[in-house]
This record gives C-alpha cells, structure tokens and sequence, in this order.
C-alpha cells in the first residue's frame, strides 16, 4: 500500500488472538501434515485466559545476576537430613487440600513445621536410596511401583494419540489441553489402581497433587513447582504406607525416571513454557530433583567426575545409567551454543572437587530456591497428609507451655 507521496506503507497487523483461533480450529497434524482423528481442543475457555501466543515472549529472568550474598547463604546453610516418614493411622480425616502460602512469613513457618521438615526429609530419603546406584540396578519393585510405572507409561501413550496441532505459535502447543482434560477425566479411575479399599477416601487429597504434577493447561508451562508436586504425591503414598521405605529405590530408578520421560516427551511435543524459569541462571529450565539424584548416583564412583559432563563420549555411553548425566545430555540436546555460555551454572558446579558435595549444594539449593521461593510454593497444597499449622494454633501451644 502507498501514500499519496508514493511511498510504501506497512500493512496493518493481523490480530494475534484472531490468527491463533483460526490455527486453534485446525486439525492437521504437526507432524506429518495429515488431518487428525482426534476433535481439536475446547476453545471455550479461552475467553478467561490469554490464548496462546503467536510468538516466543522474551521472558526476562527472575534475577539479573545471582547475588553473591545469597549464593553464601545457600554454602553456609546446613545439608538437609533424612526423615522416615510418619505413617497416618485410622481414624482418616482426609480433605481437599488448598493453598496457604502467601508470603515469606508463611514459608519460614512451613519449614520450621514437622510437615516442612518431613517433606524435605523425604526428598533426601530418595536420594540416599539411590546412592551410588545405577538405574539398571537390580532393586525391590513393589506391585504399587510397578501400577504407578503402568499408569505413567499410559500418560505417555496418550501423546501418541493427541498429536500437536499446526499452529503459528511456537511455543504452547493447545492439543496439550486435550491431553491434560483426559488427565481430568481417568485421574480418579488411575488412583483406585494401587488404593486399597480402606483408603479409596483419600482421592479427595491425593488426586489434586496428582492433578498439578505434570504442568498447568491454561498456561500451558511447566515448572519445579509442579515437579515438587509430584514428590508431594509420592509422599503423600508414603504417609498412607503405601508407599514403604525398601520401594524407595524403585521410586526414584523406575518410577520417577518414568515420569521424567513423561515430561520430557511433554516438553518436546506440546512445547511447554518454563515456568517461572531464571534464565541462564537457573539449574535448569524445568526440573531439579533429577540432579539430587542423579549426583546421589555417581557418589564415589572410580571414574566419574563432575568434570565428566564436559566429555560427549561419557555422556552417550552412561546417561542411560546416571540421571544427571541424562540431564546434561537433554540439555545439550536442546539448546545451542556454548555450554558455559547456556548452562553456567551447570558449569560452575562441573568445577567441584567431588560428587558428594555436589550432591549436598544441590539439596541446599532445592530447599532455598525452590521450597523456600514464594512465587513456586504459593501454589502448594496442604490438606490432612502435608498439614498446614495455623499461626493461632502455634500460638495457643506456646501459651499453653508457659
């Protein structure tokens, strides 16, 4: 188009929200290009939340550069200890848990708690069973592990069947709300697996932790936050016994390399956002604990190094017996250019004399940046399992004492 001076002038843009409905309706596949069996997604909730972007937002990082004095207290603050896990008795008072986290206040209080401490406690319980451990290593497979393995393989099964759809965005692929609204629809059905009868009440709790383990579907990201979710989960079977401490190994060897297969898979099809990621100063863009444990796997082990991540061979001949090293590898995989210039903080931690204290850095560091990290744990639930202890109730004891 030209002004009356002949110059040329810009179109005017196409509106975002109408070009992303418009690919939204398809039902071609990403893939190959063929029309899909599947219906496409539900559109009607887009009217509440944003629809899916036609571009890749430059997200700034939630911190410019890591301040020295926080990175000290991380290094000072003590390791945290392992905790066996308080196992709940009848009478059963499960409930719908809900969020109470709402300010730094609220997180001291939560970790100064036996429910805080227990939690964490857990977490290390984890990484201690898979102490210098490969995943191929022969361990205790319980028939609950095992129905969790079959129920997650099933998760997995479902991406096969709910293909990425065509659409101008890059990132936040809308079949993935297909994908969760089935998560919604079997959730309950997948928990009655490995519930005994006089326990099938505590869905009410446990599905919502479930539910918020693989990522949110209005956003359509996928963050630490909702990975800790599913360590919740997995606690919460702890604390019903169903989960016992001679399965901890299988948890983490097959069933949590199970669900970090899930997600990745997750991440690469439907392109899920980071939540809440701190750019190039962050561990990594979606996950933590698989670095806890994976750094758990290679304590003393006679070759290995943390300096060994920078060695390709290593990399494609272990990453499928080390976790970490899978880590580092998915990493590579996916982002380009330098390692120290993409992952520096990665690289600073390959400088480390030896396993076991990259090991303890990394339980240091999930409890302050993620378990201690407002905008993450505002969204973490607390019912009956994880109990959330009232202020009042905290001070009626102290009062109580005197």
């Amino acid at each position: 188009m030209e002004d009356p001076q002949g110059h040329s002038q810009p179109e005017p843009p196409t509106s975002p929200t109408s070009h992303s409905q418009s690919q939204c309706t398809s039902t071609t596949c990403a893939k190959c290009g063929g029309p899909t069996s599947f219906p496409p997604p539900p559109q009607g909730s887009w009217s509440e939340v944003s629809p899916p972007p036609v571009y890749r937002p430059i997200r700034a990082p939630a911190i410019n550069l890591p301040p020295a004095n926080q990175s000290q207290a991380i290094m000072l603050a003590p390791v945290p200890q392992r905790r066996s896990v308080p196992v709940v008795s009848p009478p059963y008072e499960f409930q719908p848990p809900s969020k109470k986290i709402q300010s730094p206040d609220d997180i001291r209080r939560f970790h100064d708690s036996e429910s805080g401490k227990n939690f964490i406690g857990f977490v290390v319980a984890l990484s201690e069973a898979i102490r210098s451990r490969k995943l191929s290593d022969p361990c205790h497979v319980s028939d609950t592990v095992s129905s969790i393995v079959s129920t997650l393989e099933t998760l997995i099964q479902w991406i096969e069947e709910i293909p990425p759809l065509q659409q101008a965005a890059r990132y936040g692929n809308v079949s993935y709300r297909t994908w969760h609204g089935r998560l919604e629809e079997t959730c309950e059905s997948m928990m009655l697996r490995f519930l005994p009868e006089e326990l099938t009440t505590a869905m009410v709790e446990i599905v919502p932790y479930f539910m918020d383990s693989f990522g949110n579907s209005s956003r359509i990201d996928y963050g630490t936050g909702h990975e800790t979710n599913f360590a919740a989960w997995l606690y919460c079977l702890a604390r019903m016994g169903i989960l016992k401490e001679e399965d901890y190994q299988a948890v983490v060897a097959r069933v949590f390399v199970k669900y970090l297969e899930l997600m990745r898979k997750l991440q690469l099809v439907y392109c899920l956002e980071p939540a809440g990621s701190h750019g190039v100063w962050g561990l990594d863009d979606y996950h933590f604990l698989p670095f806890i444990f994976g750094s758990s796997q290679l304590i003393d082990h006679k070759y290995m190094k943390p300096k060994s991540i920078h060695n390709d061979d290593i990399l494609e001949n272990f990453s499928r017996e080390f976790m970490y090293l899978s880590c580092i590898a998915f990493i590579k995989k996916v982002k380009k250019g330098p390692f120290s210039e993409h992952s520096p903080m990665l690289d600073d931690i390959s400088g480390v004399p030896n396993w076991n204290k990259v090991n303890s850095g990394m339980l240091k560091m999930y409890k302050a940046e993620v378990l201690e990290k407002v905008p993450i744990m505002q969204h973490f639930l607390f019912g009956w399992l994880i109990k959330w202890i009232s202020l009042r109730v905290r001070c009626f004891s102290f009062e109580s004492d005197l």
